[in-house]
């Protein structure tokens, strides 16, 4: 085999795979569209340019051609060091490809075009607080991923392929061991904190003007490390991230003129993925390495900046005189120590998006189980509301009222397929300590860089020893190498109990 000749292939499966990025990133552009600035009425014509771009992506990450040319590339990614970018390539590429050619293009084409319909439909069901507007489209969402796991045959548990879809590597066994492992310890703590007087956070609900919430919410992006020349914020019902390239990084916010909470922690969440993006190394740019190595990765990011660092003292050490100074009618008298109190509140809520860190996990493993019981058939969705307010009930003791703020207050099961929609959020939360720890362990001045409002020496440890990687090792890999050891729940625990037993004397 001849160098030239190997030069040859590896431009070759590049463009094909470029190729096949671009297309992705066009059928991303027009989700962001549609989710921010798209008229409502545009949805059937969109749905349908979703699925032609779907249909064509798939068309040729599938095409018998790409498949001989990995097959003719294995022998040189084999004589490879693991970690050279050309053999992650060619290695992730095989994953993708193996992956895309159990599933027909007509089911991608058809679950893009469900994908759009769905989504809005969720929309006018949310603003109407009425699951029934949407229950067709959850039924029929349920239907396609339960088509799309049977084209994967041999999984031990039907949710196993639309796990892997997101947090490759993992499997529904492994997710329930470690959800049981931290429920037994964040159930105690919960009780033992709500046990206590019930902290006073009024100062936070009080009239907080758009205007002014947004500006400091992009202040404080910019101060994190945001670059603004090759990214943006914009507004949406449902706040997120998307990265058409390193280059180029959307992100969204909401805002509740009386919650400063709401827009100020969602924007610090989504710029934690943002960060990431932008900081993926540019030689894998264009490529299917150039994303998130996984949802679980990529929310121990959004996690990682939100809480262990968004709610920490030495953050509003900097950030409060700001934020005083942006509210001083409403904020002037409130001292820090109430402040920071009032921020890390636990208390049980009807709300994921908003749940203090104790309680949070708690709402992604009532929609985990749940997920699980739709693909199983052991609940209906005509029973999924009776189902939510039984566990609301059972887990945190409360009474679900509505259907906007039950089981329509997220998206997710609305703009894709059920299965592997939220075990990402409570991986992220594990992990975001994980790389924490290691981070204070190589650079023990972070919190002192924080509360002088230098974020860069966090930044540049994540940079170098998560966020450039993109897609070339595993999430599994990732963690190993990075931190020095596999997943574990016990760094997360310990920050918890340590946290919350100093803030309410436990």
């Amino acid at each position: 085999m001849l160098s030239s000749d190997i030069g040859a292939k590896v431009q070759e499966l590049k463009a094909r795979l470029t190729e096949i990025n671009d297309l992705n990133m066009a059928q991303a552009v027009l989700v962001w569209d549609r989710l921010t600035y798209m008229p409502p009425g545009g949805i059937t014509i969109r749905a349908r340019q979703l699925s032609t771009l779907a249909r064509l992506s798939h068309e040729r990450l599938t095409h018998p051609a790409l498949g001989k040319l990995l097959d003719w590339l294995a022998p040189y990614a084999d004589s490879l060091p693991y970690e050279a970018d050309d053999a992650a390539l060619i290695r992730v590429a095989r994953r993708d490809y193996e992956r895309a050619v159990n599933v027909p293009a007509t089911f991608v084409a058809q679950l893009a075009d469900h994908q759009a319909t769905a989504h809005q439909a969720w929309a006018k069901a949310r603003a109407a607080n009425d699951f029934a507007v949407v229950r067709p489209f959850l039924e029929k969402t349920v239907e396609l991923s339960r088509r799309y796991a049977e084209f994967f045959p041999g999984y031990e548990h039907i949710a196993d392929p639309l796990i892997d879809r997101s947090d490759y590597g993992m499997r529904t066994a492994d997710i329930r061991t470690l959800f049981a492992q931290l429920r037994a310890r964040l159930v105690p703590l919960m009780q033992a904190i709500i046990a206590q007087p019930v902290v006073d956070d009024a100062c936070l609900h009080q009239h907080f003007p758009e205007a002014e919430q947004l500006a400091f919410g992009l202040a404080v992006c910019r101060q994190l490390g945001f670059d603004f020349e090759h990214g943006r914020q914009d507004k949406s019902l449902h706040p997120f991230m998307t990265a058409f390239a390193p280059d180029d990084v959307r992100m969204t916010t909401r805002v509740k003129e009386n919650d400063l909470c709401e827009a100020l922690f969602g924007t610090i969440h989504e710029t934690g993925h943002a960060l990431y993006e932008q900081a993926i190394h540019p030689d894998l740019a264009g490529t299917l390495l150039g994303q998130g190595t996984s949802a679980g990765v990529h929310e121990s990011q959004s996690r990682l900046w939100e809480n262990v660092i968004g709610r920490s003292r030495p953050f509003w050490t900097f950030f409060y005189p700001r934020l005083q100074e942006q509210f001083p009618r409403q904020l002037g008298h409130v001292t820090l120590d109430t402040f920071y109190q009032a921020i890390n509140k636990v208390q049980p809520s009807l709300i994921r998006g908003t749940a203090d860190e104790v309680t949070y996990n708690l709402h992604v493993i009532i929609r985990f189980d749940l997920e699980l019981a739709l693909l199983e058939g052991e609940v209906a969705v005509r029973d999924l509301p009776e189902a939510w307010c039984s566990r609301y009930q059972t887990d945190l003791g409360l009474d679900v009222t509505d259907d906007h703020d039950g089981l329509l207050q997220d998206d997710h099961w609305y703009d894709d397929l059920v299965g592997g929609a939220f075990q990402g959020y409570t991986l992220g939360n594990i992990l975001s300590i994980q790389f924490y720890d290691a981070a204070l362990k190589a650079r023990p001045e972070i919190p002192a860089d924080c509360a002088n409002g230098r974020f860069e020496t966090l930044r540049a440890w994540l940079a170098e020893n998560v966020y450039q990687y993109g897609r070339k090792y595993t999430a599994i890999e990732l963690v190993e190498q990075a931190t020095g050891g596999p997943i574990s729940i016990e760094p997360y625990s310990r920050y918890l109990q340590t946290k919350y037993g100093q803030l309410y004397n436990l």
